[in-house]
């Protein structure tokens, strides 16, 4: 059952300021909105996009390319990005919504309605949980923290959705099982004991860098987590008792609250939750920090509460209070308004900017997995444009100069104020982040790939304006270089810094790979990738290293090769995925399927797993099972990910990549766009994503590639 929309329409606008941040806002009043008229791109993501004509049916790759950006060219915002959702993962809007309730802090016109109808319409159809991202199956942690939003929300005990979802709650053991980042939200909440809780000792905090287990030698968004909740933990946050509280506390469990030992719970985690079992080794760790814990340790405890506050201080104001993501974001606002208090401007602040992480959708109001997705989308969508050709054609190349502007608004300028000593940050000047430059963590890919997609902006199209200099592309490539590690691989925000043996105290449970930072093919090549293409501008600058880095890293890839001819994806869905970029990075230093065993298994693998339409569908399981595992159906983006795959390699059967391109143009409506499929991308091995900007970007490239490379013949 689709729940409809109990707030109007037409009076939602998506606010897109010039650097890129977005947010949506319910327009009242008649003025407002006759000010303010909604746009193709407010109404296509809130699913009453109509308006799009039909176009003339495509007979060739090219044309259908050109129908695609047809129609995708007016959901361009005012600032030169593409806008999205990059919504998915169950367990991100929930810290939102228990803050809120915990702080007092009022939703804004229209939003508790759309959430609410948000997470309605993605209960499970089958037995009404919710799972850890919006294609799994019911989970305690999706399903209990979803439950308590909805009845937070106002939504009544009695609703059909609470019955369902509540019977699954307890059929699955209660949320006595919930995994511990589950058992920290419902702590703070006051519907679970801190007793119920391995320790989260905020005097990590305080050990010298020196020591293996410093928390700025973990995984960056490990570190932001663990951050604000070691504070919380440390002071044993605990939300007013309230009449729903005690509701809750009767409805969540299958035992009477009162009944419940709760220090047998913190290691009871449902198996359908566990993804990363514990360890011995941090059980007995856990043992000990537990005896620790019943020591009198005030003067420690204050010690290091003062200094995680520090750190979280630094966070919110290096990132102008977006954070890292959403999950330190709702904690760290929760801290702050603790220690600073609902009237001070950095509560204020946090207020503020919560509506960068809020998307409405066709479906209701969700939570995205950072402020968006910005810079990344924007830069695969130039990329096909140029390729292709038709970022030349007169209508189309005015939204190359917006583009272009977008990516000269988001790069950062300056690196952040004590980076190291209150943030453990690297250099951040001339790089750029995922999303936005208030977001101000620079990732190695998107770094590359926006110097890249400058590059063939500025260089390679005619009559277009140079708003991006020389020096601040140099500057890029120091970051580039900060990044580098031993292997020559990349990993995604750092280089590697801590042992791979951390991940024996992963503490999460349902996430994998999470305790450090990790090289990455795909990270890696689209570094190479950029690096190859600076070289061509820039065959002076830096030349003995880049040519070294380029070298080495075209050595991991081959060295991260699968037996089978593939490679792992750890950011999208999977092999097909992380195999395009494989591919990609040695095609970019002269291997083919003809010269090259690397590429020729690589290629031998991806025709082994084409469907009997002709095109490619791989499913979230492979993520988990690291096996690939085949989706029911075909899929256009992951169809766009194997075709430009086997051009790029040179692949000599053509028509097993027509047959692809065939597919993908048979997929596209007659306005031009193509329709939402499955999910695409992924972290930490078990959480999905969505990259819904994917099917305009990879579909429109693939084309225009095919295109370039055969003539551009009739396919329909």
């Amino acid at each position: 059952m689709q729940y409809k929309s109990t707030t109007n329409l037409d009076y939602w606008r998506l606010n897109v300021d010039k650097d890129g941040r977005q947010t949506w806002v319910y327009l009242a009043s008649e003025e407002e909105r006759a000010n303010w008229p909604q746009t193709p791109y407010d109404r296509y993501w809130l699913g009453i996009y109509n308006e799009a004509p039909e176009l003339p049916s495509p007979c060739t790759p090219l044309d259908s390319a050109r129908n695609g950006f047809e129609f995708y060219r007016h959901l361009q915002t005012p600032s030169g990005h593409w806008a999205g959702e990059y919504g998915g993962p169950m367990f991100l809007l929930p810290g939102f919504v228990i803050v809120n309730y915990v702080t007092g802090t009022p939703w804004l016109k229209g939003q508790r309605e759309e959430i609410i109808r948000y997470i309605k319409n993605r209960a499970h159809p089958d037995d009404g949980g919710w799972g850890i991202h919006i294609e799994s199956d019911s989970t305690v942690f999706g399903t209990a923290l979803n439950y308590v939003s909805l009845r937070l929300l106002g939504v009544d005990a009695e609703d059909p959705v609470c019955i369902r979802a509540r019977a699954t709650l307890h059929r699955l053991g209660g949320a006595t099982g919930i995994p511990s980042w589950g058992k920290f939200w419902l702590s703070i909440l006051n519907v679970y004991d801190w007793e119920g809780n391995n320790p989260i000792p905020p005097e990590l905090w305080l050990l010298p860098y020196w020591m293996p287990v410093h928390p700025g030698r973990m995984w960056i968004h490990t570190r932001m987590v663990y951050l604000p909740m070691g504070y919380l933990y440390g002071i044993r946050f605990r939300a007013k008792e309230t009449e729903l509280i005690h509701q809750l506390r009767q409805e969540l469990y299958v035992t009477p609250y009162e009944e419940i030992y709760w220090p047998a719970q913190r290691n009871n985690v449902c198996p359908v939750d566990v993804y990363c079992p514990h360890t011995k080794i941090f059980d007995m760790l856990n043992v000990l920090l537990s005896i620790y814990e019943k020591i009198p340790n005030g003067w420690l405890r204050k010690l290091a509460l003062d200094q995680s506050l520090k750190h979280i201080r630094a966070e919110d104001k290096n990132t102008k209070y977006c954070d890292l993501a959403p999950v330190n974001k709702a904690m760290n606002k929760l801290v702050i308004w603790i220690v600073d208090g609902p009237d001070s401007e950095s509560f204020k602040q946090h207020c503020y900017r919560d509506q960068d992480s809020f998307w409405l959708g066709a479906e209701g109001i969700m939570c995205n997995g950072t402020n968006g997705s910005q810079l990344w989308d924007t830069a695969f969508m130039v990329q096909a444009l140029v390729e292709s050709g038709l970022a030349e054609e007169k209508s189309f190349k005015p939204h190359m100069v917006r583009a272009l502007e977008y990516i000269d608004a988001s790069q950062f300028k300056e690196d952040c104020e004590d980076r190291w000593a209150l943030s453990y940050r690297e250099i951040s000047k001339g790089g750029w982040g995922f999303s936005n430059r208030d977001q101000s963590y620079p990732v190695s890919d998107c770094c590359a790939e926006a110097m890249k997609s400058t590059l063939l902006l500025q260089n390679k199209l005619t009559s277009m304006p140079k708003l991006i200099s020389d020096e601040r592309l140099f500057d890029t490539i120091n970051v580039l270089f900060s990044m580098t590690n031993p292997d020559g691989g990349f990993c995604s925000y750092e280089r590697r810094r801590g042992s791979y043996l951390l991940e024996w105290l992963n503490p999460a449970e349902v996430f994998g790979n999470i305790m450090i930072e990790y090289c990455y093919p795909e990270c890696t090549t689209a570094v190479l990738l950029g690096l190859t293409t600076f070289r061509k501008h820039f065959p002076d600058h830096q030349s003995e290293e880049i040519n070294d880095l380029i070298k080495r890293a075209a050595q991991y890839i081959k060295n991260s090769q699968l037996p089978d001819g593939s490679w792992y994806g750890s950011w999208a869905i999977c092999f097909t995925y992380a195999t395009w970029f494989g591919i990609e990075s040695l095609s970019s230093i002269g291997e083919s399927y003809e010269n090259s065993d690397n590429v020729k298994r690589a290629c031998d693998f991806l025709v082994s797993k084409q469907m009997k339409d002709g095109g490619w569908g791989e499913k979230y399981k492979s993520c988990e099972l690291h096996t690939y595992v085949h989706h029911d159906t075909s899929q256009v983006v992951m169809t766009s990910w194997a075709v430009m795959s086997l051009m790029a390699a040179q692949y000599p059967d053509e028509s097993v990549i027509r047959a692809g391109i065939k597919v993908i143009m048979s997929r596209q409506q007659p306005n031009g766009e193509w329709l939402q499929e499955g999910i695409e991308g992924v972290f930490n091995h078990n959480c999905m994503i969505s990259y819904p900007n994917y099917k305009f970007a990879f579909t429109i490239w693939a084309l225009g590639r095919y295109a370039r490379l055969y003539g551009n013949p009739k396919l329909a």
